[in-house]
């Protein structure tokens, strides 16, 4: 019979189950995150400090930024500080508060990615009236609802998933999410998967149908554009934009809308190394490559 003694806290077991490939990850993921950070930075401080970026795509650009810098540094700095000092032991308060953090960030995520898409639908389908729509309080009013909405939906997640008892301590993953969790529950964890999945499926749904909705429109819209000019400076103002989209929904998906009895420990990490660091690293450099605005202002920064 099973012991369902609640456990008082989990060892995590790293990027890899291999001491050498261990070795090997904790050097790159560094390097990663050092870049995610200062890419990241450069981002939020452009786009203060430069008032040609005062627009309501760069505000959205700098929360997306702040969201993806404190999604890195919720997971990578407690995961490369156990690697290297041998602390792998996470307190069971300590792994609520990662998740609750890290799952925070997703969603506040999603709903900005969301805001950003009808942003440069309204720029491109209704120019004339776009600078009356998208006011300043009407940004703020779409930030602060997409970082309360996040806060709610990561205290469900965070409440369904630690109601559950624990009696596995070894967590196959580098930090606390919600698949390898479910995995190490006693008690059956179905009903609280199925309450997680409805929720996230509505959630992540409805975002992703506005977002899309909004891409048709902006298509449409641009499509009717007579020269090829026209065209391509309409789309390259949402390009960036759409490649975000693509990493974000592509790789989170693929892990949260699957059942917890088909998840694989190394799919999974593999998964969350895609979706928790390279695409909030990725990110600044979208941004900033595929964009003259961003470049010139980065370059006048780092020249001061």
């Amino acid at each position: 019979m099973t012991n369902c003694s609640r456990v008082p806290g989990f060892i995590l077991q790293g990027f890899s189950g291999i001491p050498e490939l261990q070795t090997i990850s904790v050097a790159f993921f560094l390097f990663v995150y050092i870049f995610s950070f200062f890419g990241n930075i450069s981002i939020i401080t452009a786009v203060t400090l430069d008032s040609h970026l005062h627009t309501p795509m760069y505000f959205f650009l700098k929360h997306l930024s702040l969201i993806d810098l404190c999604s890195t540094s919720t997971t990578l700095p407690r995961a490369l500080f156990a690697a290297m000092a041998g602390s792998e032991f996470i307190s069971l308060p300590e792994c609520a508060a990662q998740l609750y953090v890290f799952v925070f960030c997703a969603a506040t995520e999603c709903f900005l990615i969301t805001s950003m898409a009808y942003d440069r639908c309204l720029a491109i389908y209704h120019p004339l009236t776009y600078g009356s729509t998208m006011t300043q309080q009407f940004c703020c009013a779409l930030v602060g609802v997409a970082w309360a909405s996040g806060l709610l939906f990561s205290s469900f997640h965070t409440v369904n998933t630690f109601t559950l008892s624990f009696c596995d301590p070894l967590l196959e993953h580098f930090f606390c999410d919600l698949p390898p969790l479910f995995r190490l529950s006693c008690t059956d964890p179905h009903k609280h998967e199925a309450i997680g999945f409805a929720v996230s499926g509505c959630v992540i749904m409805s975002c992703f149908a506005l977002t899309v909705l909004s891409y048709i429109q902006i298509v449409a819209t641009v499509l009717r554009i007579q020269s090829t000019q026209g065209r391509q400076k309409a789309f390259s103002t949402c390009s960036s934009h759409l490649i975000t989209v693509i990493l974000f929904y592509g790789t989170g998906s693929s892990t949260y809308m699957r059942a917890a009895n088909g998840y694989s420990p190394f799919q999974g990490r593999l998964a969350a190394i895609f979706y928790s660091i390279l695409t909030p690293t990725l990110n600044p450099i979208i941004y900033s490559m595929r964009n003259k605005d961003m470049k010139a202002a980065l370059r006048k920064l780092y020249l001061r």
